[in-house]
């Protein structure tokens, strides 16, 4: 039986879904404002492995992952650009589907926006507030009382307590407790808003996802996934919405996926340390990027440097080496087979994929030794299930780095596409800028936006 370790509870628990032989999953996506990072890529490659890993268990699964299109970071960087906010998303939506695409990212079944379901955050606020458990500002924003609700505290493990000494806690001098959240904001000049009973606003952020995940899935649903970041306070203050709105549970199993790190550091732009996805296709294969994130425990932190992604690549061709030569193709597993059944006792343990992927490594040292197509196959198979592997191998073997790109991309072509961005940026053309940002990406040119301009370098 599959075992999934929940946040909630803190331990493994077997996995029994709401209704048999099906799975309703929720996972946060992007705010949409800035390109992929490895952190991004993260969270869509682990939760991808596990949808792919419930159907393989023959489980009909909804998954729903939301973007993030209209918040304080989006007004911003819209405000910076001197462009539309609906112009700033949508380029940045592509972005995102363009970066993850090829890293075998499968699109989910629902991917909501958040400035699509206002009226039902209007609704749920309104719920809230005739329970009593929140309360609209003098300044005219509504509130959520955190005091109201007894259970607040329970996924993340923190006491409202200890909470109350200022731990990323927003003050606000307008909150009735520090640890209150903000459900409604109320319109500010030059912002997007829209009309409410409480006047002109635009909703908070956690209030998003308890209506997007309600109206895909019911107001109670097996699987929630998002990053370790998000625990506190956002799927905390989700639990206090929608059990506060409902008064039943809201999700049965809790999953959060470990940071990214560099240096021993978490990747964050505060600390300069993050890469995006482009910049690291620019260099490596996107399978390789897939099996560096697939190959590590989605609960583990996952330690990023160059060397990392080389082990990485390397073992990644160790596996099409032994699929060089041998027509196979990926099929139905037989699970009763001892290496399936290896693979899959894996797996059932919370998504064990170190372990599933060490399964593979036996099978590729069986088939380098009998060159059997059953083998073979297998080894595809399974692979299959992680979302690798997929590709014939020879062609895999033979795909180049770009190097031809990378040579004829001299400093004075470099420097005149640098040029040509600059310009089409301050004509607002964002596509055409960003059309030459992938392009010299490609050939393995990294920019950086400085006050003082744009600088690039060789990644």
């Amino acid at each position: 039986m599959l075992r999934i370790f929940n946040s909630l509870t803190r331990e493994k628990q077997d996995f029994v879904p709401i209704a048999p032989g099906k799975v309703g999953m929720y996972v946060c996506g992007m705010t949409v404002y800035d390109y992929c990072h490895l952190g991004h890529a993260r969270v869509m490659v682990v939760f991808d492995v596990v949808r792919r890993w419930l159907r393989a268990l023959g489980y009909d699964v909804t998954y729903v992952r939301n973007i993030t299109d209209i918040d304080d970071k989006i007004i911003r960087r819209a405000q910076e650009n001197n462009e539309p906010i609906d112009q700033l998303t949508a380029r940045f939506i592509r972005a995102m589907d363009e970066d993850t695409a090829p890293l075998g990212v499968e699109k989910p079944d629902f991917e909501p926006r958040a400035t699509g379901h206002v009226d039902g955050m209007l609704r749920m606020i309104r719920v809230l507030l005739d329970r009593g458990i929140a309360y609209r500002a003098p300044n005219g924003d509504v509130y959520y009382a955190v005091r109201k609700f007894p259970g607040y505290g329970r996924l993340s493990g923190k006491s409202p307590e200890n909470l109350r000494a200022g731990e990323r806690v927003e003050v606000e001098i307008h909150k009735q407790d520090p640890l209150d959240f903000v459900l409604w904001k109320a319109a500010k000049p030059g912002e997007p808003a829209w009309d409410s009973p409480w006047g002109p606003g635009r909703p908070g952020w956690h209030i998003e996802c308890s209506v997007m995940s309600e109206h895909h899935l019911g107001a109670h649903f097996d699987i929630h996934g998002g990053g370790q970041d998000l625990q506190f306070p956002h799927h905390e203050n989700e639990i206090a919405q929608s059990e506060g709105a409902h008064g039943h549970a809201f999700v049965n199993y809790w999953m959060h996926n470990g940071f990214v790190r560099v240096a021993e550091e978490k990747m964050s732009k505060s600390l300069g340390n993050f890469f995006t996805v482009r910049e690291l296709l620019a260099r490596y294969d996107p399978e390789v990027l897939r099996f560096f994130i697939a190959r590590a425990h989605y609960r583990s932190p996952l330690n990023y440097s160059d060397q990392h992604l080389e082990d990485a690549r390397h073992a990644l061709t160790r596996l099409y080496t032994a699929l060089k030569g041998i027509d196979a193709r990926a099929g139905a597993v037989d699970w009763n087979m001892s290496r399936a059944a290896r693979f899959r006792q894996a797996m059932d343990d919370d998504f064990n994929t170190p372990e599933a992927v060490a399964v593979l490594f036996d099978l590729a040292g069986e088939v380098n030794r009998t060159r059997s197509p059953d083998d073979a196959r297998l080894l595809k198979s399974l692979g299959a299930v992680l979302g690798l592997l997929e590709r014939d191998a020879a062609a895999y073997l033979q795909a180049g780095a770009g190097a031809a790109a990378r040579a004829a991309m001299t400093p004075g072509r470099i420097g005149r596409l640098v040029a040509e961005r600059a310009a089409a940026r301050n004509a607002k053309n964002f596509a055409e800028a960003d059309r030459i940002r992938t392009e010299l990406l490609k050939a393995g040119i990294v920019l950086e936006d400085t006050p003082q301009g744009t600088v690039w370098r060789r990644g």
